[in-house]
């Protein structure tokens, strides 16, 4: 007894059980093997700290569509997982663990701290794996690797070694963005700017030696504190007597110069700008050209130090607010201008950044960059689409010296030690014994950790074995596609590229599939703040993941966003429940019976026609899957399986199931074509869901093992019927026609009329003959003729043109004349009482003055439906006459 598909489709039973099934089975998993072509993609490592959403869904079913796909094609695919220590964003969830806790974290020490970051992976690290699991994410978690495991770890410590030897990584001051929560330095890409309503201080600064001074605009006053000149630009006739000259810097009464320099903007705020080079990155520049001391107003905490005299020990913005004040009071505050302006704040924790010159360890970028422009230029790697060359371009041409230090304790430690004797640094593996300098055998290692992106830019290599020579590095490196979202081109693709080149000398991977953010309905980011966010977990649970699967594929463009909405998922779970209803008839009617593979010519027009079409579709969706165009591949199954397939095909196939016992022949050969296509659909949608596709595919299959290691499906010459194809779309007209007709005239299905098919043309005629016992269900016929005239056709017959034919069906069958004048004629004096009802509400002045705006619209749009409705029926009853 063949197996069977339960009644109803339950991805809750079928989901887990068949996850279980792939994963014991090691179809995920990935081993070198020379016979076969590699095709590689590297996961990009969500956080331990993660928790499943709508980014990671969308991201992770994109690369299992990939890695499916190309499984299915014979490639040996390995999809290699793995999650990221995430220094600072983990960091910060253990110290706000720990603060409800009552425990301070500098009182617990680093070592303590550390243990309690390594519980926490261990609590948490697994549970987003597990989230992806649900998902139907195919990646070879027997590989799953950590970004702080012994050989990532090994990776980051080759490379900070290699890069100090080769001059690349240096200790130096240099302004940074530096977060006065957190406490440490932050990338720039870290940095969000978003739009905050401030003011334009315009401040007098006295010029010596004369009783005139000069007016300069600034939206953060209290940084004046460390300003060291004012600037202008050297082509600027209105300051051009400045050049050279000295000002008082106000409140504080320090000369400082005024100097010439391109970088001033002449249109913006006064044409002079005040140059605090260690509080901004711009004029650090400035001070470097014009050799400015370097004076830093800010703790580390954002109160101002001892540099900022008797304001020290003050916050930022109260020092900002004393400072405006004394300003007024002394008359050097001319104006005061409301200003939007751009702040710079930190992605984890909101709060502004401050530019500060810090003591960090950087890496020199220029030689580093120049590989990773290259690339995108000999084609060595692309971008889909390819608009976003323009971001990695524009970042890598203008990319300043990467901080890597951070003021963390959770990361990658910076493998640099001090003499405590005679400070004398040494970069190693492992502490010296001793001093190289003095001899003293107490040296104290950096207590900076690297930055997360330092071990994530080595991910693709890193999770192979590098930097030993392994056989996997060898066999599956470079990869082949990375795919992620916009937002990380610059924390992360841009680092994975140079870094490729500079320690492999190659790409990491040629193609970087870019997509875009998942929205809310009203096309808002989802975020905590917003509470807008939607669990996928609780979609998964609701509809099942294949469902959220196609609702996150379906429309979906590379690099573009995308609205989520729930009616989509219901729609999405719909298509799963009509392909298993149609899967369902299919089984029932085959049974157990063996059918083998007719002759063509047993084939009829239909099982030609749709045989054709799933053979286009094969090759069209392979097309659109190597050109990355997942959402308009999908689509084309999803049209192809509901329309082509499930409403019309399966509907054609019925008339001969039901007429098996006088032609048991044609019901066996409309079951292959069902059975046959139907398997080809199945595998062409597997790798956007995975699970409805192998249930059915397995209960019709039997002997099949799993369709994820099935064949993808190859065009085929011999099943291409253009004919039929062409003569299936005639009577696709002629059925779509006859179905317009009875619907515009309410006629319904059960009632059956004779049908005409008239065209001059024999062999369209002998066409219809052949094929009209297989809609005639589809169309209500009681008797369908086929024949050159109009011989026996009634004049009052409604006739319907098509391009191959004209329709006929007599009118008497169709419609009872006397009962539709009298339905129609009700129908028209329902509509005159109510167009009589809103007229007189519209013309009823005290109505019109009274009414809200909304109300009288709606009773507009009443007075133009009704009208319509009443013109419609006044031409049916004319019809009638």
């Amino acid at each position: 007894m063949s197996k069977e598909l339960s009644k109803t489709y339950d991805p809750r039973d079928i989901e887990p059980r068949l996850y279980e099934k792939w994963e014991t089975r090691k179809y995920f998993h990935a081993e070198v093997d020379r016979s076969k072509k590699p095709f590689t993609i590297v996961m990009p490592p969500p956080n331990i700290t993660g928790q499943l959403h709508m980014g990671h869904a969308l991201d992770n079913t994109l690369q299992d569509i990939l890695i499916r796909y190309k499984r299915m094609q014979g490639y040996n695919a390995l999809w290699q997982p793995g999650c990221d220590h995430a220094s600072i964003a983990t960091e910060v969830k253990i110290t706000e663990q720990l603060k409800k806790e009552g425990i301070d974290k500098e009182d617990l020490g680093r070592e303590k701290f550390l243990e309690r970051a390594w519980q926490w992976k261990e609590e948490y690290g697994g549970r987003i794996v597990s989230q992806l699991k649900k998902m139907g994410s195919s990646a070879d978690w027997d590989r799953e690797r950590f970004t702080m495991d012994e050989g990532c770890s090994k990776a980051v410590e080759e490379v900070f070694l290699k890069f100090y030897d080769e001059g690349l990584i240096y200790k130096g001051n240099r302004i940074v963005n530096w977060c006065p929560v957190c406490q440490t330095t932050i990338s720039d890409a870290e940095v969000e700017h978003e739009e905050q309503t401030g003011h334009f201080w315009h401040i007098k600064y006295p010029i010596v030696g004369s009783d005139d001074f000069v007016t300069v605009a600034t939206t953060r006053p209290e940084t004046m504190l460390g300003d060291t000149a004012l600037a202008v630009h050297p082509d600027d006739e209105r300051y051009s007597h400045l050049i050279g000259r000295s000002v008082i810097l106000p409140l504080v009464n320090r000369e400082i110069p005024v100097v010439a320099d391109s970088y001033v903007d002449r249109e913006f705020g006064t044409g002079v700008v005040k140059i605090t080079p260690a509080h901004d990155p711009n004029d650090f520049e400035v001070g470097k050209r014009h050799d400015l001391p370097v004076i830093n107003v800010l703790n580390d905490d954002a109160t101002i130090n001892e540099n900022g005299g008797k304001y020290a020990g003050m916050e930022r913005y109260e020092a900002r607010k004393l400072i405006v004040r004394e300003l007024e009071e002394q008359g050097l505050l001319v104006k005061v201008e409301e200003h939007v302006h751009n702040v710079g704040t930190h992605d984890r924790c909101g709060t502004t950044v401050e530019p500060m010159v810090k003591q960090q360890w950087f890496v020199k970028m220029e030689e580093l960059a120049k590989p990773a422009i290259e690339a995108l230029k000999t084609g060595d790697l692309q971008f889909v689409p390819d608009r976003f060359d323009k971001i990695y371009l524009h970042w890598l041409e203008n990319i300043r010296d990467w901080c890597i230090s951070r003021q963390l304790w959770w990361g990658h430690r910076i493998p640099a030690y001090y003499c405590d004797q005679c400070g004398e640094m040494v970069v190693a593996k492992e502490a010296p014994g001793a001093c190289p300098k003095c001899g003293c055998t107490h040296m104290t290692q950096d207590p900076d950790t690297l930055d997360t992106w330092f071990s994530s830019a080595l991910w693709p290599f890193s999770t192979l074995g590098w930097p030993e020579k392994t056989e996997d590095l060898d066999y599956f490196y470079p990869t082949d596609v990375l795919v992620t979202g916009y937002d990380i081109i610059f924390f992360w693709v841009v680092r994975m590229v140079f870094s490729g080149y500079a320690h492999t000398g190659k790409s990491p991977f040629h193609t970087v599939l870019i997509h875009g953010l998942v929205r809310d309905s009203n096309g808002r980011k989802m975020s905590k703040s917003l509470g807008n966010g939607i669990d996928p977990l609780e979609v998964i649970d609701k509809f099942g993941a294949d469902a959220l699967r196609l609702t996150l594929v379906t429309g979906n463009a590379p690099g573009n966003d995308m609205r989520f909405y729930w009616e989509r998922v219901e729609s999405s779970r719909n298509f799963a429940n009509k392909l298993w209803n149609a899967a369902r008839f299919i089984m029932m009617n085959l049974e157990d019976r063996v059918i083998e593979t007719p002759e063509d010519f047993h084939l009829k027009l239909a099982d030609r026609w749709i045989l054709s079409k799933v053979n286009t579709l094969a090759k069209e969706v392979t097309d659109n899957m190597d050109r990355y165009e997942l959402g308009i591949a999908v689509q084309k199954v999803y049209d192809f399986i509901w329309d082509e397939f499930c409403d019309w095909y399966i509907e054609i196939a019925k008339y001969r199931m039901y007429s098996r016992e006088y032609d048991e022949d044609s019901a066996d050969y409309a079951l292959w074509t069902l059975k046959t296509v139907l398997t080809q659909a199945l595998k062409l949608l597997h790798p956007f869901m995975p699970f409805i596709t192998e249930e059915i595919f397995c209960t019709l299959h039997p002997d099949q093992e799993s369709i994820m290691i099935s064949d993808w499906p190859v065009y085929q010459e011999c099943w291409n019927y253009a004919i039929a194809e062409e003569m299936m779309d005639a009577v696709k007209d002629v059925v779509r026609g006859i179905r317009n007709v009875r619907a515009d005239m309410n006629v319904p299905m059960k009632k059956k009329v004779r049908v005409f098919i008239v065209s001059d043309n024999r062999g369209t005629c002998e066409m219809f003959e052949t094929v009209k016992n297989s809609f005639k269900i589809l169309v209500g016929a009681s008797k369908i003729r086929v024949q050159t005239d109009k011989k026996g056709i009634g004049e009052d017959a409604v006739s319907i043109v098509t391009p191959k034919a004209t329709i006929y069906m007599p009118l008497e069958e169709l419609v009872d004349k006397e009962k539709e004048k009298a339905r129609l004629t009700k129908e028209m004096e329902r509509l005159e009482k109510e167009l009589a009802r809103v007229k007189g509400m519209l013309s009823n002045a005290n109505f019109l003055s009274k009414a809200p705006a909304h109300k009288i619209k709606e009773e507009e749009e009443k007075l133009s439906k009704y009208a319509q409705m009443m013109e419609q029926v006044m031409e049916r009853l004319a019809f009638w006459k």
